[in-house]
């Protein structure tokens, strides 16, 4: 089976921070678009909730 990653919106164009998402086996993946073949974080669905929570109302400084 193939891995269907998926490019954040709100990653910019200009080849800066790029972050793609995949469902991998009931768990949230996520990478950096620009290292394809490098590290993936693994994350619960509770987790990634919990995460992007925390980005959009601000408790993480993603600076």
């Amino acid at each position: 089976m193939t891995t269907q990653w998926r490019k954040s919106s709100r990653s910019d164009t200009s080849g800066g921070q790029c972050v793609e998402l995949a469902g991998i086996e009931g768990s949230v993946g996520v990478r950096d678009s620009k290292d394809p073949s490098g590290p993936k974080l693994m994350l619960t669905a509770d987790a990634w909730r919990a995460l992007r929570a925390g980005i959009v109302d601000g408790r993480h400084d993603l600076s």
